[in-house]
């Protein structure tokens, strides 16, 4: 450095960040040997907070001064700590050596998160499901002297990319350890992301705490559920919106009679006719079967205990097919009781579970019902 650049330097009379990097969350003010003028002009402006620190010291926690937004004539008034420190108990005229961190205290925002690996979770409908989820999060910093402390030490310019590996490791982890916690169903996960990202930043605020950080919000952008599980809820969908199975199928053989005897010539219109009645014929006689066999269901010797799957209803929806194995871990987790109602094949109608003779057994281990007061 030259002699004009040293004399030039040598006593700092303006201390202040101009920040023009997006990304640089504190910056160590630069200066000819650390030395600044008594009666030097402090400037921090807004979304900044600086802290002057004595030289050398950062190590030894000897964090001094916060300033917060507003100008400054540095004195040994509004530099206590410091001014203990360096033992100024009659004022100081003289310069000082001190070093002067300038922290951005607004958002840092879109810095992306993801699970490492599937999280288990365990659904009362599926069983146990592995589950994936990414998106973003936001930040800010909260407590300067402890960022300064535990992240920043004595580098010149701190940026989100110093910290931001380190943190989507540790939120990935952390989630993997929240999803099973947050007591949303698999199949609603994707419907209540703004819950889900809620309960995931309640659950690992603590976590940005201790470095001194805010977690401002957590948005989850996408969950991630295995193809078997996807495929079960699609047809779970289908099986809802088709509801009577006997019109859906009359509707069908319609539509297909319609769409033959629309063909051109004598032959797609008897295609169209032959293909209608065969597909009428069949499907009258599956039904006209299945009602025969509900008919003739009492002339016959019931079924063996638990050879029949059921379907129970949990929460106002229908759930199931169950086998025997399913019931009792339906039974175990609490979604079926004695006074559930429950459907199997040849029931005229749905009934307490109860009633049904084969599913006594079920509730051999659990109490009766109190009595009512």
């Amino acid at each position: 450095m030259g002699l004009w650049n040293k004399l030039s330097n040598e006593f700092i009379d303006i201390v202040e960040w101009l920040d023009d990097n997006p990304n640089v969350m504190v910056h160590r003010f630069e200066r000819y040997q650390n030395e600044i003028k008594m009666g030097a002009k402090l400037t921090v402006r807004e979304g900044q907070v600086a802290v002057m620190v004595n030289e050398g010291q950062l190590g030894k926690g000897q964090v001094a001064d916060v300033f917060m937004p507003g100008m400054y004539e540095l004195s040994t008034a509004n530099m206590p700590i410091l001014s203990t420190i360096k033992g100024w108990k009659y004022g100081f005229d003289s310069p000082f050596k001190a070093e002067v961190y300038f922290f951005k205290t607004t958002r840092f925002t879109n810095l992306k998160w993801g699970t490492a690996g599937p999280a288990t979770m365990r659904d009362p409908e599926f069983g146990v499901v592995r589950v994936t989820a990414f998106g973003i999060y936001g930040l800010r910093i909260r407590d300067a002297k402890t960022v300064l402390l535990e992240l920043v030490g004595t580098q010149a310019d701190f940026t989100v990319q110093d910290i931001e590996e380190n943190l989507r490791g540790k939120i990935g982890l952390r989630i993997k350890e929240v999803m099973p916690e947050i007591g949303v169903p698999v199949i609603d996960l994707e419907s209540k992301v703004s819950v889900v990202g809620q309960r995931i930043q309640e659950k690992i605020a603590a976590d940005f705490e201790q470095y001194g950080l805010e977690l401002c919000e957590v948005q989850v952008q996408d969950i991630g559920l295995p193809e078997e599980v996807e495929k079960a809820i699609d047809q779970q969908g289908a099986m809802r919106a088709i509801g009577n199975m006997q019109q859906f199928a009359q509707y069908q053989g319609a539509q297909a009679l319609r769409d033959a005897a629309q063909n051109p010539g004598m032959a797609g219109a008897m295609m169209g006719v032959g293909v209608g009645g065969m597909l009428n014929q069949s499907m009258g006689n599956l039904f006209q079967a299945n009602a025969t066999q509900t008919q003739t269901a009492g002339a016959m010797p019931p079924p063996l205990p638990g050879s029949t799957p059921y379907f129970i209803a949990i929460n106002g929806a229908q759930a199931g097919p169950f086998e025997r194995p399913a019931l009792l871990a339906q039974v175990a987790n609490g979604s079926l009781t004695r006074d559930s109602l429950v459907w199997r094949q040849g029931m005229a109608a749905w009934a307490k579970a109860s009633d049904q003779a084969d599913l006594h057994d079920l509730f051999a281990a659990m109490p009766p019902p109190l009595p009512p007061q």
